[in-house]
């Protein structure tokens, strides 16, 4: 995709790759604005909040419509499919959940994840630039930047907007499981014991573990999503540039073979990370919960 105005002619790789990474952005005024800072709350990237929220609707929809038409005899593809899963993430949830009733709600919010992220990360086997491409026109004829970026996965404020929301299940389950009181006291009798010396200690390493399972929980789906991208990045750029200076005897043609081998290849691979991250993030869900359900 061109960059703006009359620099589109002139885009260098480096200016085609920073325009792909900048994210529609505004403030909570409604104006455009580029975060100045690594942490930046007065800041939300549109283009990251609206794909994921129409890819949410999208995978519930059709959880509810295959569940809706579900029948007892021999299964479709697709409720085959949805089984198959269910009963992955369900077996996944009592191996690591005792808790009958918490299992009610843990294994379905557990396959939701699981199918939501799956169908995040799969946006990135889109072409690069297909709907940035369309935003391009379309962006600026509505009164909008041209940028978009449409993995919301590989938005860090996604995937730890994702990991906050399971560490606030995670203090939710802990204190119905142990009370307020009871988990309060946990909070400074473990890991290294009920003594009130150790009091400070045990309630410090316990604020490190939350903290430490919360952003590595997030930044595991992010760090291995924004590479992916990344790297699609740059084999768009191998086909651009031998399209753009096609020239057998310079060595151009060979980009175009590369840019098809590599991102053939890449692509395979990707679709395996796609889903193993979305596994991993499933499965860490999980065992937070559990370790929630256990008693110090």
């Amino acid at each position: 995709m061109a960059a703006e105005g009359q620099e589109e002619h002139a885009l260098t790789a480096s200016g085609y790759i920073t325009h792909h990474l900048q994210h529609l952005q505004k403030n909570f005024a409604w104006e455009s604005t580029k975060q100045t800072s690594i942490v930046d709350f007065s800041v939300f990237n549109v283009d990251s909040l609206f794909w994921s929220l129409i890819i949410g609707v999208i995978g519930s929809f059709v959880l509810w419509s295959v569940a809706r038409r579900a029948t007892s005899g021999v299964p479709g593809r697709m409720q085959a499919a949805i089984e198959l899963m269910y009963e992955m993430v369900d077996n996944q949830a009592k191996g690591i959940i005792k808790n009958a009733n918490s299992r009610k709600v843990v294994a379905p919010l557990a396959l939701t994840v699981f199918v939501w992220i799956f169908l995040m990360n799969f946006m990135d086997m889109l072409p690069v630039d297909f709907l940035p491409q369309i935003w391009h026109h379309a962006g600026p004829a509505l009164g909008y930047d041209e940028y978009m970026r449409v993995v919301p996965t590989a938005d860090l404020s996604t995937t730890l907007g994702l990991s906050t929301s399971v560490l606030l299940i995670c203090l939710f389950y802990n204190i119905k499981i142990k009370g307020l009181g009871g988990w309060s006291h946990e909070l400074v009798a473990a890991p290294f014991g009920d003594h009130f010396l150790l009091y400070p200690i045990n309630f410090l390493m316990q604020m490190i573990e939350f903290t430490a399972k919360t952003v590595s929980h997030g930044m595991r789906l992010f760090g291995n999503m924004f590479a992916g991208e990344l790297v699609f990045m740059l084999i768009a750029l191998m086909g651009g540039v031998w399209s753009w200076q096609f020239n057998p005897t310079e060595g151009y043609f060979w980009l175009g073979v590369g840019h098809i081998a590599a991102g053939t290849i890449w692509t395979l691979f990707h679709i395996l990370v796609i889903t193993l991250q979305a596994f991993i993030f499933m499965m860490l869900t999980l065992i937070y919960v559990g370790q929630a359900h256990d008693h110090h």
